[in-house]
């Protein structure tokens, strides 16, 4: 078994141990840095990552391999990588880049397949001169978003 492999599956036993927890990314470097990124259905307390981290240190050891451990929370400013995490960020605002443009809007619905959002733009009225304000909703499947981040309004 080789240590990636050994490592993914002391991190899967302890993400067994914590259901609402979910992996968003494991990286392994040359120098032997392990880097594990965390996310939670009700977000990634201090213990969460304790836990997790000793699941795999306690595990491992240094004689035979030595190693350094991160185990860290995504972050407010990661973007959205998991189905999971956009269910999770249902009604809050997102920043959604695609090939063609950049959408800020309100995270309404995600399903397995796409999401959906709204948002009020101004565009120039049917009849005559000026703008009015339009509610706006689409449906954007998880293929066409480039990086999609939470925005934070105070």
């Amino acid at each position: 078994m080789t240590f990636k492999e050994k490592v993914s599956e002391l991190l899967n036993a302890g993400l067994e141990e914590k259901p609402s927890i979910f992996l968003i990314d494991l990286s392994i470097t040359d120098a032997f840095k392990i880097i594990v990124t965390l996310d939670g259905d009700n977000g990634v307390t201090l213990q969460d990552c304790i836990d997790i981290s000793r699941a795999i240190e306690h595990n491992l050891d240094r004689e035979e391999q030595d190693f350094s451990l991160e185990v860290a929370s995504g972050g407010v400013s990661a973007p959205l990588k998991l189905v999971r995490q956009y269910k999770k960020n249902i009604g809050r605002t997102l920043q959604v880049k695609t090939a063609t443009e950049i959408i800020t809007a309100e995270l309404v619905d995600a399903n397995d397949e796409f999401i959906t959002l709204t948002w009020t733009a101004r565009e120039p009225k049917k009849i005559g001169k000026g703008k009015e304000t339009v509610e706006k909703r689409q449906e954007l499947p998880y293929t066409d978003i480039k990086e999609a981040i939470v925005t934070i309004t105070f």
